[in-house]
């Protein structure tokens, strides 16, 4: 299969929407992509113009309304800081047949591997710009199962929302395989989700709703020291925006076969921290 034979343009969209599939983190309904723009490589920014708070005053109808206040500046910019890429090749000796699947094969591969490096950013964004926590990573709140602490614990998560008035609508819980488990024995989640198809459409990685909560499973959940770092929130704390623009089909100068690489560029950032909590968590002692 010469290199002429296969069209980069659908491999770059094969990378995309597999890609897409694969995130968590920074999948659609736990991210934004507000502020996109036109994203061309590692370096560009994305001006996000913002406001501060508006003022309300009383009105006097002897005198009337002053001026009309100038608006705060409080625009800000999203930069792309991130430039991951893939590049492989497949021999001619193989079969013809073979090179077409193995290509398939290895762009699946690649979208679900730079996706998994994209939610570990995300991720780590999010907990670093998040303007609430439970807990500290120093002093976690942890977890024993003969006690139900966790059902306290996203209470508090969905309190410290609640009173940033955070909207009850789209909220999301990102939590570790290990507090799905203790969600599940504490009888507060069931695998068997049963949607009937009327709710709307499940995200990546969701396992259940709880306390109007999207519950959503990672590997991905930052820990540090130990210390889970699971994350609550809306879509519109955190904006993301990436690029899978540079898809290329070549001949390697010292191999007989045919090669692709690509370049997934992308940058996020918490543009409302008030709309973030961070539940700082652990397996108790002896668990």
């Amino acid at each position: 299969m010469a290199v002429n034979n296969f069209i980069a343009e659908v491999w770059a969209a094969q990378i995309f929407q597999n890609l897409q599939k694969s995130l968590v983190y920074a999948q659609a309904g736990v991210i934004n992509r507000d502020y996109e723009g036109d994203i061309k490589g590692k370096g560009d920014t994305v001006r996000i113009v913002a406001h501060g708070p508006i003022t309300i005053d009383n009105y006097n109808k002897s005198t009337g309304i002053g001026d009309p206040e100038e608006l705060d500046d409080a625009s800000t910019v999203l930069e792309i800081t991130q430039a991951k890429f893939f590049n492989f090749r497949v021999e001619d000796i193989d079969k013809a047949q073979m090179q077409v699947s193995l290509m398939e094969s290895a762009t699946q591969d690649a979208a679900y591997r730079l996706g998994d490096v994209a939610d570990q950013h995300v991720a780590g964004v999010m907990v670093a710009g998040a303007g609430a926590r439970v807990g500290t990573v120093a002093s976690p709140i942890e977890f024993d199962l003969s006690e139900v602490l966790a059902n306290d614990a996203i209470i508090d998560l969905k309190t410290k929302l609640d009173e940033a008035n955070v909207p009850a609508e789209g909220r999301f819980l990102v939590v570790p395989p290990w507090l799905t488990g203790v969600l599940l024995k504490e009888g507060l989640i069931t695998r068997n989700v049963g949607w009937s198809g009327v709710e709307p459409a499940m995200k990546n990685g969701q396992v259940a709703r709880l306390y109007g909560f999207d519950i959503l499973e990672s590997n991905n959940v930052p820990v540090d020291t130990g210390t889970s770092q699971v994350v609550a929130g809306t879509a519109r704390a955190c904006t993301f925006a990436d690029s899978v623009n540079d898809v290329e089909a070549y001949r390697p100068e010292k191999f007989f076969a045919d090669a692709l690489r690509g370049l997934h560029v992308y940058g996020a950032k918490v543009v409302d921290p008030s709309a973030l909590v961070v539940l700082n968590c652990a397996v108790a002692s002896g668990e």
